[in-house]
């Protein structure tokens, strides 16, 4: 895993150049949103099983076709492999969030689970919605506690809905 600092240095130390305007501005807004991104990690820490409760109900509100037979999460072991993995993102986007660096969303959760899913017959469809709620509550807690700048919560959650989505070729 690496965060915003080792990514740039290593661009920098793989092409043999000192750090630039462009490297500099990269870590100023590293650090200017350090503070920012701790408390939104505390938020995501502190309420994490609320979080992923209210993402869940959210969602089977709005599909609960998912809830009933012949749905993704009918069985016992299917909802709790939807929790399980649900809980895995929102832990993910907030290792990401820390470093302010997407790459661990491949490593650890984007790589193979397209392909995974499709294996199992596991929809993309909703656990990209699931991944969205997860963003929304997040934004919806940090404008509660009148945090300046929801926008650097969005990074992870969109990289992982965009890396998930379908992609016109």
């Amino acid at each position: 895993m690496q965060d915003a600092i080792t990514s740039v240095l290593n661009k920098y130390d793989l092409t043999g150049k000192y750090l630039d305007n462009i490297a500099v501005n990269e870590l100023n807004n590293y650090f200017n949103t350090a503070l920012q991104r701790i408390k939104a990690i505390e938020i995501i820490n502190s309420q994490a099983s609320k979080i992923v409760r209210e993402a869940a109900a959210k969602l089977y509100e709005e599909q609960p076709e998912l809830l009933r037979p012949g749905g993704n999460s009918y069985t016992t072991r299917r909802y709790a492999a939807c929790l399980r993995d649900i809980e895995y993102y929102l832990r993910y986007a907030s290792y990401a969030l820390i470093a302010a660096n997407t790459n661990i969303l491949n490593e650890r959760v984007l790589d193979g689970l397209r392909d995974t899913y499709n294996s199992l017959n596991v929809p993309i469809a909703p656990t990209i919605r699931s991944i969205k709620i997860l963003e929304e509550i997040i934004q919806n807690e940090i404008f509660i506690q009148k945090l300046q700048d929801v926008t650097i919560i969005s990074e992870p959650f969109q990289y992982m809905i965009n890396s998930l989505s379908e992609q016109d070729i």
